[in-house]
């Protein structure tokens, strides 16, 4: 997962209603139920569907570190979804997307201005046929760098260029070294 991907993640994560299951066998048996067998969820983690049933069972209460990341990410990504589609879909059609970053932005300027990339705080809301490509891109398995593209065009349409106001000259917008990005919706 990209930066962007894991603020997204992170976004939808805030609209949860409800808390994700906590304790490791419901969290396994809400994997279960979602996935279908014990097998599926060994497959999904990467464990034996042994262990899974022990986990499920309470024999086994302690896993490995780097399975229970596996185990919470698995059921955190499938948690709540209809409160995802309704709060992406909302974004989509009228709300926007606020994306909150701290990076450096480059861009291809007229001659003699400058167009030094440099690092910026940026908080702006770009309206929502952003966000529908953004969620589009995402949904269609769009790498990083594509969605930062979309990003970067956003925010030369509405902070660049001041929806049309000004830097008309401006012609790409990049965004690099990202220090940390988040986004609302």
């Amino acid at each position: 997962m990209g930066e962007i991907d894991d603020a997204i993640e992170r976004a939808d994560r805030e609209a949860f209603t409800r808390q994700p299951p906590k304790t490791l066998k419901a969290q396994i048996g809400y994997l279960i139920r979602q996935l279908g067998s014990a097998k599926a969820v060994a497959r999904e983690l990467g464990v034996t569907a042994d262990s899974v049933n022990r986990y499920r069972r309470g024999a086994r209460k302690h896993p490995r570190a780097d399975v229970a990341a596996k185990i919470d990410d698995a059921v955190r990504t499938r948690w709540q979804p209809q409160v995802r589609k309704r709060r992406q879909k909302q974004a989509a059609a009228s709300g926007g997307i606020t994306v909150e970053t701290r990076a450096r932005f480059g861009y291809t300027a007229p001659v003699g201005t400058t167009d030094d990339g440099r690092f910026r705080r940026l908080t702006v809301h770009l309206p929502p046929a952003y966000a529908q490509r953004l969620f589009d891109a995402r949904n269609a398995g769009a790498g990083d760098q594509q969605m930062r593209g979309i990003i970067a065009e956003g925010f030369k349409e509405i902070y660049f260029q001041d929806g049309g106001g000004r830097a008309m000259g401006l012609s790409d917008v990049e965004i690099n070294d990202i220090d940390y990005l988040d986004l609302d919706y």
